[in-house]
């Protein structure tokens, strides 16, 4: 077991989170965030991958000849590709939509959504 995957998966975050937290523009903290989603794309990978192991592709091998990648694993990344392309335009759309009603995206200067 390897550990600079996951090593690599905790400095990405934390690059995230770091950016995250030092972000004076929304556009830029929604960057960060997806920085932060990377993330997880790394982890998963470095949970399903497997030495010396082929795809999960059975047509020309016999089943349990060789090993294999787990497939759960590479759909879940695939799934949470879609998911976190999808919460990025979302949060692009909203960031857009502040800068057309207050004309900025600092957050400090829209004291109006202040509750």
């Amino acid at each position: 077991m390897h550990v600079l995957p996951y090593l690599v998966a905790a400095y990405v975050f934390l690059t995230g989170c770091y950016g995250l937290a030092t972000s004076r523009n929304l556009i830029h903290a929604v960057g960060c965030l997806a920085v932060c989603q990377s993330a997880t794309y790394v982890l998963l990978l470095a949970v399903g991958y497997r030495d010396g192991a082929t795809a999960p592709v059975f047509s020309d091998i016999k089943p349990g000849s060789r090993p294999v990648v787990d497939p759960v694993v590479q759909a879940l990344t695939l799934t949470d590709i879609v998911v976190g392309a999808t919460v990025t335009a979302l949060l692009l759309a909203l960031v857009l939509q502040i800068a057309k009603r207050h004309g900025t995206v600092d957050p400090d200067e829209l004291r109006e959504l202040r509750g």
